[in-house]
């Protein structure tokens, strides 16, 4: 029989109200809320809190308030940096690469749910995962939605609601995000 947690990481319909999931996103709740409370001069407590909640030993700088669904499900690149209250909705993957700049009040979700209200009810969600490449930039503000990937040395304007796949090297804005202009060497 397969488990909801194992529906979810396959990215299958799962019941978000499973009790191995639940407690789960607990553990991830109490983590972050350590990480979060701990002094800004404590960072190898910090590294440590965090690489607990990831799985594994990593040092991106992630200003507090961070939140995330599981933890485990989030790999980062080197030298990322997320501004203060950052959101990551984790249940199916989110990868971001080497560089990559997030500002504050940004949400990563990978969560959607279906759009029958009885099937909400009973906690039925489906998650696409989320990847973002090298280089990128996401200003403050933005949403990006499950199943959205992001292209090397993209820019994400404040306040956009990212609902498709951007492309490398472009600007984008807007609410959905649409192109702004094409990133060369003489911007």
């Amino acid at each position: 029989m397969t488990s909801e947690k194992q529906k979810m990481l396959s990215g299958l319909p799962f019941n978000a109200l499973d009790p191995e999931l639940i407690n789960e996103r607990k553990r991830a709740k109490a983590l972050c809320f350590e990480y979060n409370q701990l002094h800004p001069d404590q960072k190898g407590l910090r590294q440590q809190k965090l690489s607990k909640l990831l799985g594994r030993a990593i040092k991106p700088t992630l200003e507090p308030n961070f939140q995330c669904d599981y933890g485990y499900n989030i790999s980062l690149g080197r030298n990322v940096y997320m501004n203060h209250n950052c959101t990551i909705l984790d249940a199916a993957p989110v990868t971001l690469g080497d560089n990559v700049m997030i500002g504050p009040n940004v949400t990563l979700s990978t969560t959607t749910h279906p759009l029958q209200a009885s099937q909400r009810k009973d906690g039925i969600t489906q998650a696409k995962a989320i990847t973002i490449a090298n280089d990128v930039w996401i200003g403050m503000g933005v949403s990006i939605l499950p199943g959205v990937s992001v292209g090397t040395g993209a820019v994400i304007a404040a306040g956009s609601v990212v609902t498709k796949d951007i492309p490398e090297h472009v600007v984008v804005a807007g609410v959905p995000a649409s192109l702004v202009k094409q990133i060369t060497e003489l911007n």
